[in-house]
């Protein structure tokens, strides 16, 4: 029962890690509550300012993304116990977003700045809205299976892990991923783009639509049939967007 309670409790450090670590982005992408933000006042040259930030943003995508493929998950869990590898997952992304930024340097420059009250009311409604799509659509599913929690509860109580069964709740049904569209959202709109957050703004919209093609062919070989039928029917990003049916797309491959 000991072992229990402390692989509980390590499930619960790692959830406060990494939900503090975005719940911080949150002030630091938007310039506001946090000491040190994405546009804070410029500290190095241009160009090294720069290349830190391509740096770390590295840093965060290799381990975002290697961390969730399947191959590294049963490689993985022959170190880390089965019921803490989402825990463990959800601690190192907590961990490399936060140094990414503590790490990042502020690079000066406007490349627009909107003035008008109006705009600028729309912009930080539309930056609330994207946080409130982002983790409304993590509870869509199950929040705390997504972050570890579920799993190192039903160890605490002696009970076997079942996965989520495959489901498509509200915002689910009007795009496949509606967390990146959240995320997506909430990094373009602001009432003044600096060098810096363009950085960033570009790098991650570029890592979100190559990670969705590493997600998607695991998510197809995890659900079969149901994922590819739900990839005819409803659009990645965009909502009511019209293309070619994905097993279209895979026939004329």
């Amino acid at each position: 029962m000991t072992k229990r309670i402390a692989f509980f409790a390590y499930g619960l450090i790692c959830y406060a890690i990494g939900m503090g670590s975005l719940f911080y982005s949150m002030g630091w992408l938007g310039n506001f509550g946090v000491p040190r933000t994405i546009d804070s006042a410029p500290e190095i040259g241009l160009g090294t300012a720069l290349l830190v930030n391509l740096g770390v943003l590295v840093v965060f995508v290799v381990q975002h993304s290697v961390m969730a493929r399947p191959a590294f998950k049963r490689a993985w869990t022959r170190i880390v116990p089965v019921s803490l590898e989402r825990s463990t997952y959800v601690l190192f992304s907590g961990i490399a977003m936060g140094l990414m930024m503590l790490l990042w340097q502020p690079m000066g420059g406007t490349v627009w700045t909107v003035e008008d009250p109006i705009g600028r009311a729309a912009l930080w409604t539309a930056y609330g809205l994207g946080w409130a799509i982002l983790v409304g659509s993590s509870f869509l599913l199950n929040h705390f299976d997504l972050f570890g929690l579920r799993q190192a509860w039903l160890q605490l109580r002696g009970r076997e892990y079942t996965p989520l069964k495959f489901n498509t709740p509200i915002f689910y049904s009007v795009v496949r991923h509606p967390i990146y569209v959240g995320w997506i959202t909430l990094m373009w709109a602001t009432p003044t783009m600096t060098a810096a957050h363009l950085v960033f703004a570009l790098a991650s919209t570029a890592y979100i639509l190559v990670a969705i093609k590493f997600e998607e062919k695991d998510l197809v070989a995890e659900h079969g049939d149901h994922y590819t039928d739900y990839q005819d029917r409803v659009p990645a990003l965009v909502p009511f967007a019209k293309g070619l049916p994905a097993t279209a797309s895979r026939r004329a491959a």
